[in-house]
């Protein structure tokens, strides 16, 4: 039995915020109202007055399936995602083969119906050779074509012109792009290299990867866009330099438009000499008022959507010399805490962090059903505990990789508890491993 009455909750829905009670049945909303009565065979979940939203649906995250799962696996970073109440994923392509045709695609979703416990979609990667395959893509089958415009794993860097403007002109589906000129990196990272050798010091990761080569990339895509008129979506944003390039606006009125993610709302330049490599991460996490201008201009709407790029890898190659140490961090677990930091601040509302991870990603790719607390969709939710701190340890984290960088930091909130297509799967700390997510649907 799985029908339950969600009781004297705060919902947090469509930048309303109000007290009602939930009712689900057969795994979706079946009606928000006050004071409703419990039916026969319906178990209550008393909110007790927290905060009800929709689950984060996280449309970047790396899980490192097939061919890398020493770090990271669909069944253990989704783990990771429904304790923390990301609800619903879609993974990347650059996985181990990567997922350019329809038969790697294919074989991603099935491992995804066998082992998530989030609901889950996978993008189809471009490559310099693939464009058959993009031309040929159902639009259902993906939320959308990931193109790296910036060095990558494998063979997955598309520096072809010719090819990258046809990648544009038929993408059948959303684009979206990593934005960093290579070659500017390349002869960074070189001239680095000829003073520090192997161990260049992990403050010059934003030098390396700089802000240039961000704003050269990101407008080389825009461009692109524009000639064809392509629905683009660019990941990361990590400059003040590059907002300036997007519009202010409801997402639903936009072709063109951005997401940042939640550690350049949480860290800065100056953590790479506590964390070092930890917070390694391709874009770079740049400077305190890259920072704040990233989160003003997710408050003001320029920026839309607000994700994880969860990427983990082992600690002890995240403790090897500069030029070893991949770039990436585990995200996922502490995403949504994370994020209201910034509404405790007073930087962000409540209601618009809520919009960045859920409304906003639900209409921009799409989704079906989810995404909004509405009568008819998925039960998809995540109960936060607003009064409830939550101090972060090692012992507690779910990836794979064993830990987080956001190990010994306090966040002013904590996740009560996670529903996944109506189920309770995480409640109290306690995860139920008998819960598995559902293939995202898209209405195209």
């Amino acid at each position: 039995m799985n029908d339950w009455l969600i009781t004297n909750a705060h919902l947090v829905n469509e930048g309303r915020r109000f007290n009602a009670d939930l009712r689900i049945r057969n795994g979706r909303i079946e009606r928000i109202d006050s004071q409703l009565a419990a039916k026969p065979n319906e178990k209550v979940f008393d909110a007790a007055g927290r905060w009800l939203m929709p689950g984060m649906i996280d449309d970047q995250v790396h899980f490192r399936e097939p061919g890398l799962e020493h770090k990271a696996c669909i069944e253990t970073e989704s783990r990771a995602c429904v304790a923390g109440g990301i609800t619903s994923f879609m993974e990347m392509p650059n996985t181990k083969p990567p997922a350019v045709n329809k038969e790697a695609l294919e074989s991603k979703y099935e491992r995804g119906r066998i082992s998530s416990r989030a609901n889950y979609a996978f993008y189809m990667g471009a490559t310099n050779d693939n464009l058959e395959d993009i031309q040929k893509l159902d639009p259902k089958a993906a939320p959308g074509i990931k193109v790296f415009m910036g060095a990558s794993t494998g063979n997955m860097l598309v520096d072809n012109p010719e090819t990258l403007d046809a990648i544009f002109r038929d993408a059948p589906t959303p684009i979206i792009t990593h934005c960093e000129d290579t070659p500017m990196i390349t002869a960074n990272e070189n001239r680095a290299r000829e003073r520090w050798g192997d161990d260049i010091p992990a403050e010059q990761h934003p030098l390396i990867r700089s802000r240039e080569a961000c704003i050269k990339s990101t407008e080389l895509a825009i461009s692109l866009a524009r000639k064809h008129g392509t629905r683009l979506h660019v990941l990361h944003i990590s400059t003040a330099d590059e907002l300036a390039l997007f519009s202010p606006g409801p997402i639903s009125g936009k072709r063109i438009t951005a997401e940042t993610c939640v550690h350049f709302l949480h860290f800065s330049d100056a953590d790479y000499a506590r964390l070092g490599h930890r917070i390694k991460c391709n874009p770079a996490i740049k400077t305190a008022d890259d920072r704040a201008a990233i989160t003003r201009a997710l408050a003001e709407y320029r920026l839309d959507v607000l994700a994880t790029d969860h990427a983990p890898h082992l600690a002890d190659e995240k403790a090897q010399p500069y030029t070893r140490a991949p770039s990436g961090l585990p995200l996922v677990q502490f995403a949504v805490q994370a994020a209201l930091e910034r509404v405790f601040a007073g930087e962000l509302t409540l209601e618009r962090v809520v919009e960045a991870i859920t409304h906003a990603p639900a209409t921009l790719f799409n989704v079906r059903n989810r995404g909004y607390l509405r009568e008819g969709y998925q039960a998809d939710l995540t109960i936060v505990d607003p009064d409830r701190p939550h101090t972060v340890t090692q012992a507690e984290v779910l990836s794979r990789c064993a830990w987080s960088p956001f190990e010994g930091e306090t966040f002013k909130s904590s996740i009560a508890a996670t529903f996944i297509n109506g189920i309770l799967a995480w409640n109290d700390g306690q995860l139920d491993d008998s819960v598995r997510g559902e293939r995202l649907e898209f209405d195209r």
